[in-house]
């Protein structure tokens, strides 16, 4: 008798100590029953972490982010107000916005994921594993060591033909200026940074001093489908071209 009567006044002193368990007292259909009142959580005997605890353990993800409550529970705790922890718990239970087993967030979640996964793959896939729209055909060996770099000068001397073997473009034949000596005058252009066809741009960067190659190099990497009427280039057409690297400054 005397234990039950020293039990019975120790929980009535202390039961301001005891709060009812978050997730104990569950509602028809899965839904857990509001575990405060009112008044209750305006006292200090419900905390705002316990309310942040209590909404991230039911409420769904997109509820959460809506209201700013999704996060460490601790940094969510300290920067919200207790008035809209308390307005956010009624609105958990106006809107029923609870967790459920399957929930869609994860899939909403998975979906986005998976949406950066796939632009990210896109964007690290090196252009360097590409394959060449081009072959190259060594006709005279260059110095082997110099060897023009993306933004260098080159300085080139070419004949351009089509399939059918019809001479478009060259620049054999095309003497120097006035004041610049004898010879040919070269094709000069910064590699590497789109002032000639692909095709060109690729290639000249593997060649060396002083080599000469026969270049063949497929529509997409030459002048496409457009091709270049007034050199009386066609549509989709291969061109090859006989190439010597005169100069790399």
């Amino acid at each position: 008798l005397k234990v039950s009567t020293w039990l019975g006044t120790f929980l009535s002193i202390h039961s301001w100590k005891f709060k009812p368990e978050q997730n104990s007292t569950m509602a028809t259909g899965g839904e857990p029953s509001p575990p405060w009142t009112d008044e209750q959580m305006q006292k200090d005997d419900v905390s705002k972490k316990d309310l942040v605890s209590f909404l991230q353990e039911n409420g769904k993800k997109k509820f959460l982010k809506e209201h700013k409550v999704f996060g460490k529970l601790a940094s969510i705790a300290k920067g919200s107000k207790k008035d809209h922890l308390i307005a956010t718990y009624h609105k958990l239970f106006e809107t029923k916005a609870f967790k459920t087993g399957d929930d869609d967030d994860d899939e909403e979640e998975v979906a986005a994921v998976a949406a950066k996964v796939a632009e990210v793959t896109v964007k690290e896939t090196p252009t360097a594993a590409e394959e060449a729209h081009y072959t190259k055909q060594v006709t005279k060996k260059g110095d082997g060591k110099t060897i023009p770099r993306k933004g260098d000068t080159v300085g080139c001397m070419y004949t351009g033909t089509l399939a059918d073997g019809t001479v478009f473009d060259t620049n054999i034949g095309k003497k120097k200026k006035k004041g610049k000596g004898g010879g040919h005058e070269p094709l000069k252009f910064r590699v590497g940074v789109g002032k000639v066809i692909r095709g060109w741009d690729e290639a000249l960067m593997t060649m060396s001093l002083g080599e000469k190659a026969k270049l063949v190099i497929q529509p997409d990497w030459a002048y496409g489908k457009k091709g270049l009427p007034d050199n009386k280039i066609p549509p989709n057409a291969t061109l090859t071209f006989e190439v010597e690297l005169v100069s790399v400054e």
